[in-house]
């Protein structure tokens, strides 16, 4: 059978080499893939943007620190969890790290299945994160295989127009919008309205109803 992490890789930083030995044997005795670096610019030039997993990252190393290399992250593209670890934290420092939006702070030495668990937390939120994003990229495929006439009718049906109304204001008559938006909820794969509202809320169609 296929696990669930196989294709999702944790990225250990941390330019202690016994720490990312010790961090690789834990995660892959428990069926993780793993891949170490001793800095986080090795780190940025080696991430791909397709991978999915998670970021266990100390907080203190020399020149770019854990924490700076966290406020990069939206520099590279990368969106990953992050589970900051440290042997000297302090509160400013776990203040710092979950502020800037790290899922977790834990000071060394720490419990193993302690950090397995956040690993796996991390991991099945990037899991979701990752089917929300290809979700969205067909979504978008699918909106650009429109025509121009069939975005207006778009936009116009899912801020209330009925047919008669969208042929009304695109100066055509009411089976052509009908046709028109028979094609496009095709090509949308929605079967419904409310499906239609939301595809087009996802796609910053549409921002607000007014339906007072």
């Amino acid at each position: 059978m296929t696990s669930n992490n196989e294709a999702q890789t944790v990225f250990v930083i941390d330019d202690d080499a016994d720490v990312r030995d010790s961090l690789q044997w834990l995660l892959e005795s428990v069926g993780l893939k793993v891949r170490t670096f001793e800095d986080a610019l090795t780190f940025f030039d080696a991430f791909d943007e397709q991978q999915s997993g998670c970021i266990v990252m100390d907080v203190r190393m020399p020149g770019l620190s854990g924490i700076n290399a966290q406020k990069k992250l939206p520099e590279h593209n990368i969106e990953l969890p992050v589970i900051m670890i440290s042997a000297h934290g302090n509160v400013d420092m776990a203040v710092r790290a979950l502020t800037q939006g790290a899922l977790t702070f834990i000071e060394k030495p720490f419990d193993d299945q302690v950090l397995i668990d956040h690993v796996h937390n991390a991991l099945e939120k990037d899991r979701a994160r990752f089917a929300r994003r290809n979700s969205q990229a067909r979504i978008r495929e699918r909106y650009d295989s429109l025509t121009r006439r069939e975005r207006q009718v778009l936009e116009l049906i899912v801020k209330g127009f009925s047919n008669q109304e969208a042929a009304d204001e695109l100066g055509i008559n009411r089976k052509t919008v009908e046709g028109h938006r028979a094609n496009m909820m095709a090509k949308m794969k929605v079967d419904s309205f409310a499906e239609l509202v939301q595809v087009a809320i996802g796609l910053g169609q549409v921002k607000t109803l007014d339906f007072s």
